[in-house]
């Protein structure tokens, strides 16, 4: 990415526009051929073709090994401690206690189950969102993000509507996501039950004790233990973030093309 953040001055405006996609959703230089890459940034395979030997390859595959290459290199599991000794002083620690979040949280998942929340969060009719207090902003990102790929995504809460007004549009065919983190609202018992009986295909997500009891065919746990008073949700803002990239790669021909139209609107718009 260093590449083509250097390369900007000096690339006409389509190949900024290709630079700026690229730059916008990280991993699609290695995850999309040319020319559906082409297709979403609404630029020629000529332009790509260009673009790729100005940031210094000879073809778009071999760019698209490189970024390959430098993910690969970024898996390996992270230290709390450098090479020098322990981690000391507050910056330390609290970058240590995320590091030990992030991997506890992802190390324990099985990625089939994974696979199949993604598979469930693309094919859905509808796919609900739920999150209370701190779950909240979670559920707001991940709705933000999928909303990439996919339409019908809903965010609850919702402003000026109760709970049960929003859970009576749930029903067989959806995807629900319940986020549930301490210290959760006690409706979340209740809320569990009703998700259980609405036929929708469930996950749960979150650090609670009850979290494995609660209806669902999902059960996510994720480690918050914080180096201060607060809780540390660094584990939980990675598999948001893993979920949505998951979605974005496995998107099928609807979800690329609905990438590519969000693009030309940001374009007619001049949003961005």
């Amino acid at each position: 990415m260093t590449r083509i953040r250097d390369a900007m001055p000096v690339l006409h405006r389509s190949e900024q526009r290709l630079a700026e996609t690229i730059l916008n959703f990280p991993g699609n230089l290695a995850g999309y051929t040319a020319t559906e890459l082409a297709r979403i940034a609404n630029v020629s395979n000529a332009t790509v073709t260009r673009f790729v030997r100005k940031i210094g390859y000879a073809s778009f595959e071999e760019a698209r090994q490189a970024v390959r290459a430098e993910q690969m290199a970024g898996t390996a599991l992270f230290r709390v401690a450098g090479d020098g000794g322990e981690a000391s002083g507050k910056l330390a620690r609290h970058a240590a206690k995320s590091q030990v979040n992030i991997e506890q949280t992802l190390m324990s998942m099985d990625e089939t189950q994974v696979d199949a929340l993604v598979a469930a969060m693309l094919s859905a009719r509808r796919l609900w969102l739920i999150g209370f207090r701190a779950a909240q902003p979670f559920a707001r990102y991940l709705g933000w993000q999928v909303l990439q790929v996919r339409a019908d995504v809903v965010i609850l809460p919702r402003d000026g509507e109760t709970l049960a007004e929003s859970l009576a549009g749930i029903a067989p065919g959806d995807c629900v996501i319940l986020f549930a983190l301490r210290r959760p609202p006690r409706v979340l018992d209740a809320l569990g039950a009703a998700l259980g009986r609405s036929g929708a295909a469930v996950a749960v997500i979150g650090d609670i004790a009850g979290l494995s009891a609660l209806p669902a065919r999902w059960h996510l746990p994720c480690a918050t233990s914080g180096a201060g008073a607060l809780f540390d949700h660094s584990g939980v803002m990675a598999l948001c973030g893993m979920l949505a990239s998951g979605m974005i790669d496995r998107a099928d021909i609807a979800g690329r093309q609905r990438l590519s139209m969000i693009e030309d609107l940001h374009d007619s718009l001049d949003e961005l």
